[in-house]
């Protein structure tokens, strides 16, 4: 059987990797889709798909499962989001999550859905982590260890601490360059 995950992973954190070995010892395979691909260098989503990729690859060798690490970008029609979601992906035939609205749209596609655990959520979330990297404190212990070498390697750092930044009339200058941010994605 052939499982389904799907997060922004923004960065991909222990709570996501604790997820993960969940799924793993339900399923023979497992896909991991790296939402919101299309989007990048924003204070909500500084990496870009292909550093996510690195990032979700890297964390995951080590588990005893086939993987399988897909970009999906988004699409601003949530009726055929699943059908675009099945075009970009390897055929599956469980899909896991906990956001309301992933679980409303796979289940009205008759994909059977499970959800999970979640883990230290009041920490190991994305705008948390993304937060204490912005202001200096510390993240490092709350990511998988090639997590924190690939943002190393990426000075990724720097990038959300810049793209953070805001103009001198106080206005967000990210968003006057790049599209405002929508936050119906999970993390």
């Amino acid at each position: 059987m052939r499982g389904f995950y799907i997060g922004r992973f923004q960065p991909y954190h222990n709570g996501h990797h604790r997820m993960v070995a969940e799924i793993a010892s339900e399923v023979d395979e497992l896909v991991l889709g790296i939402g919101s691909a299309n989007d990048s260098h924003s204070p909500r989503n500084p990496f870009t798909a292909g550093e996510r990729v690195m990032m979700v690859t890297k964390s995951v060798v080590d588990l005893d499962i086939t993987t399988y690490v897909v970009p999906i970008e988004d699409l601003d029609r949530n009726s055929v989001w699943v059908s675009h979601v099945q075009s970009m992906s390897p055929a599956f035939d469980v899909a896991y999550s906990n956001n309301p609205l992933v679980i409303q749209l796979f289940s009205e596609a008759g994909v059977e859905v499970r959800q999970s655990p979640m883990f230290n959520r009041d920490v190991l979330e994305g705008a948390e982590l993304r937060e204490r990297m912005i202001s200096g404190d510390d993240w490092r212990d709350l990511v998988p260890t090639p997590v924190v070498e690939v943002i190393a390697e990426i000075n990724g750092i720097e990038r959300i601490q810049r793209v953070s930044d805001t103009d001198s009339n106080g206005a967000d200058s990210t968003r006057a360059h790049a599209g405002s941010d929508d936050t119906s994605d999970p993390e």
